[in-house]
């Protein structure tokens, strides 16, 4: 019975020693001060970054731009006669090169050469009629003088009108046969200059009324290519403008145009004007370039350019004097760059706000913000802090960059 009594009473009194054990047990933890030093975290390396000195030099402005061949002189080639088509030039198909006076198109000249013998035939009766007045005119006067009336004779007793009117008449049909021979030698349509069928819409056999279309053609002289420009381009361009007093102007930048149509052949071109106004959807100013004899034989061993072909052009601008340029490699988000500092014998990164005053796919100028002299960090680096260590090799002027990627792993890419 005593033995029953206390296991009862040592199951009452267990769960009360476990709590006291785990609060006695906590308040040593907290107690107790930690025994182990944390060691300290090694320093970090400096970062080792290539710099360029910045350095003012001669540039020469070179803007990208792009545009399509076209035409410079381009007509319609229209019939003035009517008639049955009988003959066409082997030239005269799309494509097809043709020379100034080239005989073209050839419709029946039956008709016209009728037109020219009927003509003759009313010239000779005409004329024969006006003799026949003239000799009645001659014979009033003689038949007057011989009256001896004392009086004048009126015009009409002296046969003037009927003279006038038999010479208007030799007049008109002598009109009438240059018309119809001038229709005759409009039955042969020559090409108004040397060029190129663009279309043709006609064919032997084919029968054509007057100022029926027959084909487009375009003159092979020149071609051109319209190139819009940025308001910011303009003012590092010799823009060809000329006043009305002019027919060229005063300066011609060159232009290489390139296509990757073909071979990738390039031409060389030169701005020869500027477009009217101001291109209402783009708001840019069209410049216009000009190729000469682009089907000449200087072009043989290139591929031969379309009219409406895309082509990429290189535009020669100003020659600046002490530009500050930079590669865009060097610039992070368009508006900063950094540069290593000298401080207590310690190079130190430091980031520096810059303006940009022109910029292309590879380099920019920079109007503000560096200076001569300062060492502009070329490597890529990620979002470094100012003041950063670093330990800089320096690039020699006109030197190949130095590959760099362990900086880039280390500091995280970079939002340009």
């Amino acid at each position: 019975m005593t033995a029953l009594l206390n296991r009862n009473t040592a199951k009452k009194l267990l769960p009360l020693a476990v709590l006291l054990a785990f609060i006695l047990a906590t308040w040593a933890i907290t107690r107790t001060e930690p025994s182990s030093q944390r060691q300290a975290q090694p320093p970090q390396p400096d970062i080792a970054v290539e710099t360029l000195a910045v350095t003012p030099r001669a540039y020469q402005i070179q803007i990208q731009s792009f545009g399509t061949i076209r035409p410079r002189t381009q007509s319609q080639l229209t019939s003035q006669v009517a008639g049955q088509i009988i003959d066409i030039s082997p030239h005269f198909r799309a494509g097809g090169f043709f020379e100034k006076g080239d005989n073209l198109v050839t419709i029946d000249p039956r008709d016209y050469d009728i037109a020219i013998e009927t003509a003759a035939a009313e010239l000779a009766s005409a004329e024969v009629a006006l003799i026949e007045e003239e000799a009645r005119a001659q014979q009033a006067r003689t038949e007057w003088a011989d009256a001896r009336t004392g009086s004048n004779a009126t015009d009409f007793a002296l046969r003037k009108p009927q003279v006038a009117a038999a010479k208007a008449n030799v007049a008109s049909a002598r009109a009438r046969l240059r018309q119809a021979r001038l229709n005759r030698e409009r039955t042969q349509i020559t090409a108004p200059f040397s060029g190129r069928v663009l279309s043709q819409t006609v064919d032997v056999g084919q029968v054509v009324s007057q100022n029926t279309q027959l084909a487009d053609i375009y003159a092979i002289d020149f071609v051109e290519v319209p190139l819009p420009l940025k308001n910011s381009e303009l003012s590092y361009i010799n823009l060809p403008e000329a006043d009305r007093f002019q027919t060229q102007p005063q300066t011609a930048p060159r232009v290489s145009i390139h296509s990757n149509l073909g071979d990738g052949s390039r031409w060389q071109a030169r701005l020869v004007r500027t477009a009217g106004a101001i291109d209402a959807d783009s708001n840019q100013l069209h410049v216009i370039a000009q190729i000469d004899d682009p089907f000449g034989t200087a072009m043989a061993d290139q591929t031969p350019l379309k009219i409406g072909q895309y082509v990429t052009a290189t535009i020669e601008g100003r020659l600046l004097d002490n530009a500050i340029v930079i590669p865009n490699t060097a610039i992070y988000q368009g508006s900063y760059v950094y540069v290593v500092e000298q401080r207590n014998e310690t190079s130190i990164l430091e980031r520096r706000d810059i303006t940009l005053a022109w910029q292309n796919r590879a380099e920019a100028i920079v109007a503000a913000g560096l200076r001569a002299g300062e060492q502009l960090v070329l490597t890529p680096l990620g979002q470094v802090a100012s003041g950063t260590r670093v330990r800089a090799t320096r690039r020699p002027p006109g030197a190949e960059p130095v590959p760099h990627t362990a900086n880039t792993a280390e500091a995280g890419e970079v939002s340009r």
